[in-house]
């Protein structure tokens, strides 16, 4: 259809309608939230994911517009399209906070094999790729008419399918599984009810959930306790008495569980809130912390809130505040770890530490149920180990509690609506990392300029013609 559009404006058309309905159908978990939004915002939810899905849509319509700005030659417009597609997707993830949500590389999570490929690439290069893969029949088919262009559209799909394939395979082949030495974690689950998590007659039997949970007889005594974002029902400020709780659900070692916690608004000057991930030491001092640095528009903070006169649908009035400092962290007894809270898993690392083994996933997905949405989450944060070649481990409130090994594999899990604890060892990362972990998108820089130069050339021979 873009091909085949007269002009900009059509192409620029077909680009939103295709965009407007993958976000309607990839978002349409969102509407699970609303439920618990109050204020009679439920009735708003399928027109609000339409009001998102519809701006989202301009990302994918300024890619088709860009593209059939190559002119009239399909030859052209067809090779330049990936590019100006995955461009558009990284702007996507980028501008206005960013939302590189179900990006176009995650359609290899089929299967652990054709995952593999982003520890080369990253997400936005194997969403190149991808594009380039399916678009190249189009190419064929200028050249080969009837029954051949058929044959070499199957052929090279099959084909580039088969390749993805078999490289995740034989590097999956040579897979070797090691843990860091003396490191036994417990992760805890306590699929709390989203209706339930922040009422105050509740919070004694959430907390006792958790400590119960945590204390549970295993085969070997945890090093480490891990609660999911925000699991304390209640604000954390040091109080005496909720850290001697909090003590007992570690008899030795640390325990790392999320909280909110009070901070003033650099910005503003006005009391705000943090998301926080903590780590309480055996003398029940914190002894390390991390404040989510990514917020969710309207759901931790409202943006624009003197124009729109909505509230945020997280609990309270009071807007979160992104977190500064560290991105990575380092607590006694574990090798030093990337803390992302949530929503931060979705995006693709553009930046590490080299001293980095391992990331750390909290998130709650209580909000939506036993839709898609958990699963997307999950997925994207399975790419999250691929890309760096680093094991992740992750802890929901609901559900998908896992640990993932360096080639994005789950090793261990916890389905939605489980309550339970996994007891695990902590992968080791790969030893030499990944390529994409130490070349970032330098390769998929070096295809994208390749593949414009063609399309120009292309489309400056049709203009002599």
């Amino acid at each position: 259809m873009l091909v085949a559009s007269s002009g900009r404006r059509s192409a620029l058309a077909v680009g939103w309608i295709f965009g407007f309905t993958q976000f309607v159908v990839g978002l349409s978990w969102i509407t699970e939230s609303f439920q618990f939004a109050g204020d009679g915002l439920s009735a708003l939810a399928w027109p609000a994911i339409a009001g998102l899905s519809a701006f989202l849509a301009i990302f994918p319509a300024i890619a088709a517009f860009f593209a059939r700005c190559f002119g009239p030659d399909r030859r052209a417009v067809i090779l330049a399209f990936p590019v100006c597609w995955t461009a558009l997707e990284v702007a996507r993830g980028t501008l206005f906070t960013g939302f590189p949500w179900n990006l176009t590389a995650y359609v290899w999570g089929v299967s652990d094999e054709t995952m593999q490929a982003a520890s080369v690439f990253g997400s936005y290069g194997l969403g190149l790729a991808t594009i380039t893969l399916f678009t190249a029949p189009l190419l064929l088919s200028l050249r080969y008419p009837n029954w051949k262009c058929r044959a070499a559209t199957i052929g090279t799909i099959i084909a580039g399918t088969i390749l993805l394939w078999g490289f995740g395979a034989i590097r999956l082949s040579q897979a070797v599984e090691t843990d860091v030495p003396d490191v036994r974690l417990r992760l805890v689950q306590g699929n709390i009810p989203q209706y339930q998590k922040w009422n105050p007659v509740a919070a004694r039997g959430i907390l006792d959930r958790y400590v119960n949970l945590s204390r549970q007889p295993g085969s070997v005594q945890p090093t480490h306790v891990i609660w999911p974002e925000t699991a304390l029902p209640v604000q954390f400020g040091g109080e005496p008495a909720l850290v001697k709780r909090l003590l007992d659900a570690v008899p030795s070692g640390a325990l790392l569980f999320g909280a909110v916690r009070q901070a003033v608004d650099q910005g503003a000057g006005e009391t705000a809130l943090v998301n926080s991930l903590l780590a309480l030491g055996p003398d029940g001092k914190v002894i390390a912390g991390y404040d989510k640095r990514r917020l969710v528009p309207f759901g931790e903070y409202m943006p624009f809130k003197d124009v729109l006169p909505l509230k945020k649908m997280t609990d309270g009035m009071i807007d979160f505040t992104p977190g500064s400092g560290a991105a990575t962290l380092d607590v006694p007894g574990l090798p030093r770890f990337r803390p992302l809270i949530c929503y931060e898993a979705i995006f693709p690392h553009r930046a590490s530490d080299p001293g980095e083994r391992w990331i750390l996933n909290i998130t709650n997905d209580a909000w939506f149920g036993t839709s898609s949405g958990p699963y997307q989450h999950f997925l994207a944060a399975r790419f999250r180990a691929v890309e760096r070649g680093l094991p992740l481990v992750r802890a929901a409130n609901s559900g998908i509690s896992a640990v993932v090994d360096p080639y994005g594999r789950v090793l261990m899990s916890l389905d939605l609506g489980m309550t339970g604890i996994i007891d695990t060892g902590l992968p080791a990362p790969l030893p030499n990392g990944s390529v994409y972990g130490r070349w970032r998108d330098l390769w998929s820089a070096i295809a994208a300029t390749i593949t414009i130069g063609l399309a120009l050339r292309s489309a400056r021979h049709t203009g002599r013609n």
